[in-house]
C-alpha cells in the first residue's frame, strides 16, 4: 500500500518518494522545458538496456492492461468509473519516461511515473535524501510486487493505520486489480495462464508438454 499526499482536483502525475508518500502534480504535456531532467530513462545503448525494454514490451503486450500511447486525461475516463485500486500502465507522456501507472484512488484517479535506471524499473520519487525504492528488472514484476504488497497491507479500515499528520489529506495507493483494454483483452490461453500462476510457484514441475511449459514461461506472472 502506498500513502499519497492530497491530489490536485485534476489528473495529476504523482512522484513516489523514499517513504512511500506521493506528490502530486497537474499532467501536461511533459517536454523537457516543462520540468527539470530527471535522468531516469537511459539512452538504449546497451545490449542490457534493450534486452530489458523488449522482455518489458513482451509482458506487457500479453498482459492486457498495458494501453499504449494515452493521455493522462483519457486514463483518468477509463479508470473514472472503476473500483479504487483498479490500475493500468500507459506510455509516459514525460520524454525521460517510458511508462506511468494510472491508478484509481479513493479520490480519483493519479498517476506514478516508472523510471528507468541501471537495467530496472523503480515507481519515481522526488526526494533525493529517501532512499531508493524497490526495482525490477520488468514492468510486470514491479506492478506484481505492490499487487502484493496492497493485499498483504490491506485491513477492514486502513485510514486509521494512516499517520495521523495525513489522515486529513493522504491518498491511499493501492493496486488491486487491472484494467484490461478492451482492444487487446487477455485470450482464454492467457487467462488460464494467469489461473495457472496464481496458484503454483513452480509451473516448470507440472506434468505438461513442452510447448505448454514454455508458454508459462513467457509471463511468468500472476496478474
Amino acid at each position: 500500500m502506498l500513502v499519497c499526499v492530497q491530489r490536485i482536483p485534476v489528473l495529476p502525475s504523482a512522484m513516489v518518494t523514499g517513504d512511500m508518500r506521493v506528490t502530486d502534480r497537474t499532467e501536461v504535456p511533459e517536454g523537457p522545458c516543462n520540468l527539470p531532467a530527471s535522468g531516469s530513462a537511459q539512452p538504449c545503448d546497451s545490449f542490457e538496456n534493450l534486452r530489458c525494454i523488449h522482455a518489458t514490451f513482451q509482458q506487457l503486450n500479453a498482459s492486457g492492461w498495458y494501453w499504449g500511447n494515452i493521455s493522462a486525461s483519457q486514463a483518468g475516463d477509463a479508470l473514472a468509473g472503476t473500483a479504487e485500486g483498479t490500475f493500468l500502465v500507459r506510455d509516459s507522456s514525460h520524454t525521460h519516461y517510458f511508462f506511468t501507472l494510472s491508478v484509481k484512488t479513493n479520490r480519483g484517479p493519479t498517476n506514478v511515473r516508472i523510471e528507468f535506471s541501471g537495467n530496472r524499473f523503480r515507481l519515481d520519487y522526488t526526494s533525493s535524501p529517501c532512499p531508493r525504492l524497490l526495482s525490477f528488472p520488468t514492468v510486470s514484476e514491479l506492478v506484481q510486487h505492490y499487487v502484493g504488497t496492497s493485499k498483504r497491507q490491506e485491513r477492514p479500515k486502513p485510514e486509521e493505520n494512516a499517520p495521523a499528520a495525513l489522515k486529513d489529506n493522504a491518498v491511499l495507493l493501492k493496486l488491486r486489480q487491472p484494467l484490461y483494454k478492451p482492444e487487446t483483452f487477455p485470450t482464454l490461453q492467457h487467462l488460464v495462464r494467469l489461473a495457472i500462476n496464481k496458484h503454483t510457484n513452480c509451473p516448470e514441475h507440472l506434468p505438461l508438454p513442452r510447448l505448454l511449459l514454455l508458454f508459462l514461461q513467457d509471463y511468468p506472472f500472476k496478474v
